[in-house]
């Protein structure tokens, strides 16, 4: 599941809605959005994170959450390292061979982590 899979299945629980009338509603198959919130479908595109964040009826904060979400929910990463550092490399093919070994805990650990850096890279 993708972190804006999770999220959707959350505001549907939450307001009592199944993914067939969700589905309904933004025009697309109740299929569709299973693989969608499964992680079985790649990022959808910006116009149907606007009928979801409309289905919702979501704004301000909640609406920016769902696009970045949608951002962060590639199901099939590929990272290209070449011209980059071996420890950049080594890293990603690191994370590659042990992320299923990682649980919950540990993964956002390294998230925070690595958004960390990546703010402190951009403060410079």
């Amino acid at each position: 599941m993708t972190p804006l899979g999770e999220r959707i299945r959350e505001l549907r629980r939450e307001r009592g809605v199944s993914q067939k009338d969700m589905a309904a509603g933004i025009g697309v198959s109740a299929a569709y959005l299973s693989a969608l919130e499964h992680g079985h479908r790649g990022v959808p595109t910006w116009a149907m994170i606007q009928k979801i964040i409309g289905y919702f009826n979501v704004i301000w904060d909640d609406a920016e959450e769902l696009q970045k979400l949608a951002e962060g929910s590639h199901p099939r990463v590929v990272v290209d390292t070449a011209g980059l550092s071996p420890a950049a490399t080594e890293l990603a093919n690191l994370i590659a061979e042990a992320i299923d070994e990682l649980n919950d805990v540990e993964l956002a650990a390294l998230n925070a982590q690595v958004r960390e850096a990546i703010a402190r890279k951009k403060r410079r």
